[in-house]
């Protein structure tokens, strides 16, 4: 929530318009911009401001290079990360709007705890809420092209921990010798 008081910085390879009279700002390649701990990368994006002082950005991913979008979530160590090839931000809303083969995630400080893909995905970081919606577009790993999401146990439940016991342990499980891998086969019968 803190970033909403920050400026906005941009940076971009190369080259940039900016249109005084009507508040907008255009750049393009590898373009990114930052605002407090959020930060949004894409080959080309646009930024306004409104009469109220607040501004919108939508930003476009290249060819196989979506755009994407990082911000830390407040009082925890977690980050909301997500692609598209489209990203539409609303600075007074605090909302972020992830369009065509959207993917977010929840991270646990590098590790994935919760995925959603859709064709739109609408992240409120106000109230920390996201909406998915419109299969995804079909593919090798999703041929049936739906709305997926993969979520993991609250952190600190009891569920969490069971969780994390089971992994812990078969991570830890130790090897078994198998009997024929330390036997030598023996030699065919008349062959040394």
């Amino acid at each position: 929530r803190g970033d909403r008081l920050q400026k906005i910085n941009i940076a971009a390879d190369e080259s940039g318009q900016i249109d005084l009279q009507n508040q907008v700002v255009v750049y393009t390649g590898n373009v990114v911009i930052s605002r407090g701990t959020m930060v949004i990368r894409a080959a080309r994006v646009e930024v306004r401001q409104l009469p109220s002082g607040y501004y919108t950005a939508v930003a476009f991913g290249a060819v196989n290079k979506p755009a994407t979008f990082r911000q830390k979530r407040d009082g925890v160590d977690e980050y909301i990360e997500g692609e598209a090839a489209r990203l539409e931000y609303d600075g007074r809303a605090d909302l972020v709007r992830f369009i065509t083969d959207a993917q977010v995630r929840r991270l646990r400080g590098a590790t994935p705890a919760d995925e959603i893909a859709g064709n739109l995905i609408t992240y409120d970081a106000t109230t920390e809420k996201m909406t998915v919606s419109g299969g995804a577009k079909a593919t090798p790993a999703n041929p049936g092209g739906r709305v997926t999401a993969t979520l993991s146990p609250r952190e600190g439940s009891e569920a969490a921990a069971e969780t994390a016991t089971a992994a812990s342990a078969a991570a830890s499980a130790p090897l078994k010798l198998s009997p024929t891998l330390g036997a030598s086969a023996p030699a065919p019968k008349g062959k040394p």
